[in-house]
């Protein structure tokens, strides 16, 4: 809305005008300090830097060992291999699990470099998760923070 003298006005619901001294006024439930961006492509790269790292140094060792380790087992008659299907049953799940534990055991260092881009708990956590910091109320709050816990904000009753 414009007046005659050619001043801009804006009016925004929910919010109570913050004096000249004090912390800008709040937006809706979106909490304070929430405002630092983390870009997507910094996002994509780390998510793919994990992805290929944890490939590479654990999964794949991890799958050829444990293949290796059932294979010599099934050669020297420790385990019978199938009489139907030789030793690729015990091969391939000795791989699958090789390759699952491979990718398990990436997760810390993955959320360490989560942790460093700016994210506070990586993937699997947030407003998204059942378990994310911020609870009912605080959708777009992804810390928590002192002034969040101290008041519990309500939503707006309407977004601008």
């Amino acid at each position: 809305m414009s007046s005659g003298s050619g001043e801009a006005t804006t009016v925004k619901t929910g919010e109570t005008p913050a004096a000249p001294d004090s912390a800008p006024a709040k937006q809706g439930w979106k909490c304070p300090l929430s405002d630092a961006h983390v870009h997507r492509e910094d996002v994509r790269k780390v998510w793919k830097e994990c992805q290929e790292d944890s490939f590479w140094y654990r999964a794949l060792p991890l799958s050829v060992g444990s293949m290796a380790v059932t294979g010599g087992l099934i050669y020297n008659g420790v385990w019978k291999s199938s009489a139907r299907f030789g030793p690729f049953p015990k091969l391939a799940v000795a791989g699958l699990l090789g390759f699952a534990v491979g990718k398990a055991s990436y997760i810390g260092t993955c959320r360490s470099k989560f942790q460093e881009l700016g994210i506070k708990d990586g993937p699997g956590s947030g407003s998204w998760s059942r378990k994310g910091p911020c609870g009912p109320g605080h959708r777009h709050c992804h810390h928590e923070c002192e002034e969040c816990k101290k008041k519990p904000q309500a939503a707006p009753a309407e977004q601008a």
